[in-house]
């Protein structure tokens, strides 16, 4: 089933105070913002959250903050899977979901070890199914502590059992995706979610459910332009010119991310600082200079789509 509307779902991100604890204010703030800019849902305790360095204490609690604060406004998913024996893994996911979350998110690394095999995987897949009755799941191809894509095959099959509800997809390969999408495309509760944003469009039209991408933590409001306009005719200049721009800008919103994502929304006046657990140098002037101007052409493509912000 081709869906026409799309959705952006941000993966959050996690200010901290510059002591290094969690600034539950801006916290607020920000799931604000993304609502304001239009996301559709909110997928928390993520890497760009900064999950790998938060205790699972922190986990639960700015879980459990976050889907207070929506209030069931939009859909909220969140992480529960850890580097852990699956019987604790299946432990924290049911922690996790009794914050109230939509779906518990599974990372697909962290099912098996990167020399095991993808019968390993699948098996490992199936126990962490059978010790979560009941507690709907996601599937996100983290590519910490390494990435592993899970197959079309094996997706749609998980997918079809009712279980599976999400996906958040890093493979970076078209074809796959298409494949992902053919093999679930009976099931109407999941969507899958694409990070890619070089070939946004393109998997918009092949019938992803939206997009979940760490460009949205720059500019949210034009990853929503993008999924509400990829399909008009009267847009395909605007719409060109978009993909283009994420193109054009992948290396420079990558490199020092999340440092650089935060930057940019405090220069966008969100009161969020810049520190990060998971990165521990500053961002040097030059760099500064660099994401201004991506500031600045943002504001002359934002413009020339007509959109205001």
């Amino acid at each position: 089933m081709v869906r026409s509307n799309k959705k952006f779902i941000p993966v959050m991100l996690m200010p901290f105070q510059e002591d290094g604890h969690i600034d539950y204010r801006v916290l607020g703030n920000l799931v604000e913002y993304y609502l304001e800019a239009g996301a559709s849902g909110l997928f928390a305790n993520c890497l760009s959250s900064e999950m790998f360095n938060l205790t699972q204490e922190e986990m639960l609690a700015s879980v459990a903050f976050i889907v207070e604060k929506v209030n069931g406004r939009v859909s909220v998913v969140a992480t529960g899977s850890f580097d852990q024996p699956i019987e604790m893994q299946a432990q924290f996911i049911k922690e996790i979901y009794k914050t109230g979350v939509d779906s518990v998110i599974v990372i697909t690394s962290l099912m098996a070890k990167e020399e095991d095999t993808e019968e390993t995987f699948q098996a490992n897949v199936e126990r962490l199914l059978s010790l979560t009755p009941d507690i709907p799941l996601g599937f996100y191809e983290c590519p910490v502590p390494y990435k592993r894509v899970i197959s079309p095959e094996f997706l749609g099959k998980l997918v079809k059992s009712g279980r599976i509800k999400y996906h958040k997809d890093t493979s970076l390969d078209i074809e796959n995706v298409k494949a992902k999408i053919a093999y679930t495309a009976e099931v109407s509760d999941f969507g899958l979610y694409d990070a890619y944003m070089v070939h946004a469009v393109e998997t918009l039209r092949s019938g992803s459910a939206g997009l979940s991408c760490i460009q949205g933590n720059y500019f949210p409001e034009l990853v929503v332009w993008l999924c509400n306009h990829y399909g008009c005719p009267d847009k395909e200049e605007d719409v060109s010119q978009v993909q283009q721009f994420f193109i054009d800008n992948m290396d420079v919103m990558h490199a020092t991310y999340p440092t650089s994502a935060k930057y940019v929304l405090q220069q966008r006046n969100l009161p969020i600082g810049v520190y990060c657990r998971s990165r521990e140098e500053s961002l040097h002037q030059s760099t500064k200079d660099q994401l201004n101007r991506l500031g600045d052409d943002y504001e002359i493509l934002a413009n020339r789509i007509g959109l205001s912000k």
